[in-house]
């Protein structure tokens, strides 16, 4: 391993709350992290089981000097020519990378970000579900996003169409915060249609991505889609609950779900997913400790 820290800082290190004794470069640590993913069957998994086994290490202590600089040099080459000029990092063990992404299976060291992180502080529910969902669906999204607005929390979602898209629309309509965690890297955009909704989120309010750059550019379409899904997980993490509108039987939703019950967050289910027959997922995570909705207040109770 590289850039070994002593004894003292690696115990430093070992709890997120103390301080880092040595100084840690985002640059390195970004490239670090960046360069890991570049090698052969790098995974999200397999990256959180490599730092699971040594609880003080950073991206830097697995990477030689050179690969990260050279790789942050990229990330921030390929970040520039895509419109992006400002950004920031969370790193775990550095500082202000959110304790409760560590609830995760397999947690993610390191996010980029646009926008104000303080608005991660906020009490924040996630509101997802189907990309084609019908007209109600659509309108209770938004109606139970500005309830949240109302009730002074964060509206978060995963920006794709359909139910994330009607809950980040409502949000700032009805002049909330509403914070979006994509699937893509920053300076991606997907789906394309949601371009201008992505701008604007990243530079007033809080966009996220764990999604490596280099590794992104150079894979197949057919693998980038498994990077939807491990953002669900993160989104979970990040937030007091998840709140699903509808979904299918197979949807990715579903992933976000799992995580929330894994992470002991709250999971709420709206009575219209129970009264559709086509589906029986909802009365499967309503054995597993998910909460039926059948009127707005049953959430507010059990986050109370």
């Amino acid at each position: 391993m590289y850039q070994r820290l002593n004894a003292v800082n690696k115990l430093a290190l070992s709890n997120s709350n103390s301080p880092a004794l040595a100084p840690i470069s985002p640059r390195r640590e970004l490239g670090a992290y960046e360069a890991l993913f570049m090698q052969q069957g790098a995974t999200f998994k397999r990256l959180a089981e490599k730092f699971a086994s040594d609880p003080s290490a950073l991206p830097s202590d697995f990477v030689t000097p050179q690969d990260a600089e050279a790789a942050a040099q990229k990330v921030i080459e390929k970040l520039y020519a895509a419109g992006v000029r400002q950004f920031g990092v969370r790193i775990n063990k550095a500082g202000d990378y959110p304790e409760k992404l560590r609830d995760a299976k397999y947690p993610v060291e390191l996010l980029y970000y646009q926008g104000a992180w303080e608005l991660s502080e906020m009490r924040g529910l996630a509101v997802v579900g189907s990309r084609k969902p019908s007209e109600e669906g659509a309108r209770r999204a938004a109606r139970l996003a500005k309830e949240l607005v109302n009730r002074d929390f964060a509206v978060v979602s995963g920006l794709a169409t359909g139910i994330d898209s009607a809950a980040h629309n409502a949000a700032l309509e009805a002049g909330g915060v509403t914070i979006a965690v994509i699937g893509t890297p920053l300076g991606e955009y997907y789906p394309k249609e949601n371009r201008d909704l992505q701008e604007y989120i990243a530079k007033e309010h809080l966009l996220i991505s764990q999604i490596p750059v280099l590794r992104y550019e150079v894979q197949p379409f057919q693998q980038k889609r498994h990077y939807f899904p491990e953002r669900n997980v993160t989104m979970s993490a990040l937030t007091e609950g998840t709140i699903i509108v509808e979904a299918g039987e197979t949807s990715g939703t579903l992933t976000q779900a799992r995580a929330a019950l894994y992470q002991g967050r709250k999971l709420f289910i709206l009575e219209n997913c129970f009264n559709n027959p086509a589906i029986t997922w909802p009365a499967r995570f309503e054995k597993e400790g998910a909460i039926r909705v059948r009127e707005p207040e049953d959430i507010w109770k059990a986050l109370d």
